[in-house]
């Protein structure tokens, strides 16, 4: 009878565990949006808002799986646990000032995921501060800010303000 009862309480233990370390769920937030659905209106958004030839050349991250994901991640120093959502398009070479990230922080996450941005913009300031002048301008006008529903948006680039205000638009319309 020990013997039935310690098997028993093994087993609703073991299966206790795998539902703890399951991966993250697909419930919909308090917007009523899933990850998912966010991080196709993400993705969406990045690529309406750049031309064709930019969304060939730095083509948008937006799950764990996609090959320079984890590269990029490291990057602009943020983990897959610190958000819910995101999509990014971040350039992998120290060439250009370019780098456009729309991320839903997961729970507590917000100012990791904004510290993160800022030092990622701050350290393309001073990668291209005494190397391309150009480049330079673009990091130091870069834009960083948090929509009402907590998404946060980054756009480093040329005409970074068309990008920006046309990445808020598409969000903001749902």
């Amino acid at each position: 009878m020990k013997r039935i009862l310690s098997l028993a309480l093994t087993a609703v233990l073991g299966l206790s565990m795998l539902v703890g370390c399951s991966p993250k769920s697909d419930d919909p937030g308090a917007d009523g949006e899933t990850p998912s659905a966010l991080t196709e209106r993400y993705t969406t958004a990045i690529n309406s808002a750049r031309d064709e030839e930019m969304n060939n050349i730095v083509p948008v991250i937006n799950e764990e799986e996609d090959d320079d994901a984890s590269y990029i991640l490291s990057l602009i120093g943020l983990t897959p646990e610190d958000m819910t959502a995101y999509a990014l398009a971040i350039s992998p070479m120290n060439v250009k000032a370019y780098g456009i990230a729309v991320i839903r922080p997961a729970a507590d996450k917000e100012e990791t995921v904004k510290t993160a941005l800022q030092t990622f913009i701050d350290t393309q300031k001073t990668n291209f501060e005494t190397y391309l002048a150009d480049q330079y301008e673009i990091a130091n006008a870069a834009q960083l800010e948090t929509l009402e529903d907590g998404t946060i948006i980054m756009v480093m680039s040329e005409d970074h303000e068309q990008i920006f205000n046309s990445i808020k638009a598409s969000l903001e319309q749902g």
